[in-house]
C-alpha cells in the first residue's frame, strides 16, 4: 500500500459520475479485468495506491456542482478491500455525498460494506443509494479459488438480505461466467434464486462469458494452471487470443437467465439495470447549505 495526492477524483458527465478511491486490489480474483495492461499500472496490482486526499477532492467537486446526480464507486477497485478497515476513506467520501445531497451507487464483493450501513441508509432516505454485489459461483469451494481474499457468495447474499430489510435497493453483477468452470445451469439457477430471495432489483450479465486482455489473460491463465491443470490449453484451442470468450453453454444459460429474471420480476439487461441505478429522482433532492 502506498499513498498519493490525486489531482482529481470524479470522472464522467451527465446523470452520474464515478470515482475510484483506491487503485489496485487485494481480493485476488483470478479473472480481474482491472489487471489489464491498458490501465497502465506502474506498480504491482496488490500494492494498492491510496488516493489519500479523495474526501477533500470530492468535497470541492460536489460543492461546485449545482445539479445533483448519482456518484458511483467500485468499477475498477473495490472500495471495501482490506485497507478500508484502517483508512476509512470510503466512509469519509460517503459522508461528503450525504452532506451535499447526492446519491451513491457502490459496487463491492465485501461484507465490510455493512460497517457503513448507517450512512447508506441516510443517503438512501435523502437521495438514493444502490449497492451492487458481484456473485459468480454458488459453490463455496470454487468461490475460494476464484475470489480467494473476500467473503464467499453465501455471505454476500446475507448482505443483500440485510440491505433489503433496511430498504436499500441492490443490483447483482452475475459476471464473469467462466467457460468450463462456473458455466452450468445449476450454478446460474442457484444464483438467480438467491437474488430473487434477497429482493434484488436487477441482475447484470454480459453475454455469459469472460473477457481477457493483455495482463489480465496471463494472470488468469496462471490461475488455471494452478487450479485446473490442462484447462488453459483448452481455452487456447477454442478462443486463441480473443477478447470475448463466450461459454459453450452461453445460449442455454442466457435463455435460463432471461426466463428466470422475467418470472421473478428482476431487471435483466445492463441498460435497464444502469438506468435504474443512475436515475436520481428530483423529488428526493434537497438543497444543501452551500446552495442557500
Amino acid at each position: 500500500m502506498h499513498f498519493v495526492d490525486a489531482k482529481g477524483i470524479l470522472t464522467g458527465s451527465g446523470g452520474h459520475m464515478g470515482m475510484n478511491i483506491y487503485r489496485g486490489c487485494t481480493h485476488g480474483c483470478v479473472y480481474c479485468d482491472s489487471r489489464s495492461a491498458c490501465y497502465r499500472f506502474t506498480h504491482p496490482f496488490e500494492d494498492v495506491e491510496v488516493k489519500q486526499n479523495a474526501p477533500e477532492l470530492l468535497e470541492l467537486a460536489l460543492r461546485s456542482r449545482r445539479k445533483r446526480c448519482m456518484i458511483g464507486t467500485g468499477s475498477m477497485s473495490d472500495p471495501y478491500m482490506h485497507c478500508e478497515e484502517k483508512l476509512g476513506l470510503t466512509r469519509r467520501c460517503l459522508e461528503v455525498i450525504l452532506r451535499h445531497g447526492f446519491g451513491a451507487a457502490i459496487q463491492t464483493k465485501s461484507d465490510r460494506i455493512l460497517r457503513d450501513i448507517d450512512l447508506l441508509d441516510e443517503i438512501n432516505r435523502a437521495a438514493k443509494c444502490v449497492v451492487q454485489m458481484t456473485l459468480t459461483t454458488w459453490d463455496s469451494g470454487l468461490c475460494r479459488i476464484l475470489e480467494p481474499n473476500v467473503c464467499d457468495t453465501r455471505r454476500r447474499v446475507e448482505v443483500l438480505h440485510i440491505l433489503r430489510d433496511r430498504g436499500i435497493p441492490t443490483v447483482v453483477w452475475m459476471t464473469p461466467i467462466l467457460p468450463w468452470i462456473n458455466d452450468t445451469e445449476e450454478n446460474v439457477a442457484a444464483i438467480l434464486d438467491a437474488c430473487a430471495g434477497a429482493g434484488v432489483k436487477g441482475v447484470i450479465d454480459f453475454g455469459m462469458g469472460l473477457t481477457l486482455r493483455d495482463g489480465d489473460r496471463e494472470y488468469y491463465y496462471a490461475a488455471l494452471d494452478r487450479h485446473f491443470p490442462g484447462l488453459k490449453q483448452q481455452y487456447i484451442r477454442r478462443y486463441g487470443s480473443a477478447y470475448e470468450l463466450p461459454s459453450p453453454n452461453a445460449k442455454a444459460l442466457a435463455a435460463l437467465f432471461r426466463k428466470t429474471c422475467e418470472r421473478r420480476g428482476m431487471l435483466s439487461t445492463p441498460e435497464d439495470c444502469f438506468r435504474y441505478m443512475y436515475e436520481l429522482p428530483e423529488k428526493h433532492v434537497q438543497l444543501s447549505l452551500f446552495d442557500l
